[in-house]
């Protein structure tokens, strides 16, 4: 059975990063809000989701003076995530959990809620996953580039785990390759999401090969 197109009461985790499919991340859950949250995540093997901050603080503050709604200071994210799956789970003491997280499939939020106690919920469409392109010629130094990289990396015997990217590495496919140097490389959190939410990933792969030849990193 296909799996369906929408989700409903997601449960978001907002974060000052963006998440690409196929893309790692780390986290160190210590919030009351998400403990329980990534607890049942985990337990039965669904995914949450990760939206990039455009207002707020990863960690829930209180709100200055003033009238305050829920006690806490707002926050905001954008409207195109990611849904993540919990890889990797340890509770090394109570109040503390570490995951290792991998991204799937990108998301656009047709609604969303802050319950009660500060976690966020979302109705979500499921949004076309990339379209595998072969990485053109012209664009091909891009992908050598990364490849390079990946083998400086491993000549340097860098454990699997503290790799910045996880096999199999897809060094022919436009998203992919894409999709590992919007990670790696220093760029306003803004620019990483606009190329997140490219439906395009030849557009996005020609992007960050402007931004790579601009640094020298490819001629």
């Amino acid at each position: 059975m296909a799996e369906p197109l929408t989700l409903s009461s997601l449960p978001l985790f907002p974060l000052g990063t963006v998440l690409y499919p196929d893309g790692l991340l780390p986290l160190r859950i210590f919030e009351v809000r998400y403990l329980d949250m990534i607890r049942k995540c985990h337990k039965h093997g669904a995914p949450f989701g990760v939206v990039a901050l455009n207002q707020g603080a990863e960690v829930q503050r209180p709100a200055g003076a003033g009238p305050a709604g829920d006690g806490y200071a707002n926050e905001s994210f954008d409207a195109v995530g990611t849904l993540a799956t919990i890889s990797e789970f340890s509770a090394p003491q109570p109040g503390l959990m570490v995951v290792r997280c991998t991204g799937l499939q990108r998301f656009s939020v047709t609604r969303s809620e802050k319950l009660k106690h500060g976690l966020w919920v979302a109705d979500v469409a499921r949004l076309p996953l990339d379209q595998q392109i072969a990485v053109p010629t012209d664009l091909q130094p891009v992908s050598d580039a990364l490849g390079r990289l990946i083998k400086t990396l491993q000549e340097r015997n860098v454990a699997p785990d503290q790799m910045p990217m996880q096999p199999p590495y897809r060094l022919d496919d436009c998203g992919w390759v894409a999709n590992r140097w919007c990670e790696l490389l220093s760029v306003p959190l803004a620019v990483k999401q606009r190329l997140m939410a490219l439906d395009n990933p030849l557009l996005r792969l020609e992007l960050v090969g402007d931004m790579l030849g601009r640094s020298g990193i490819t001629k």
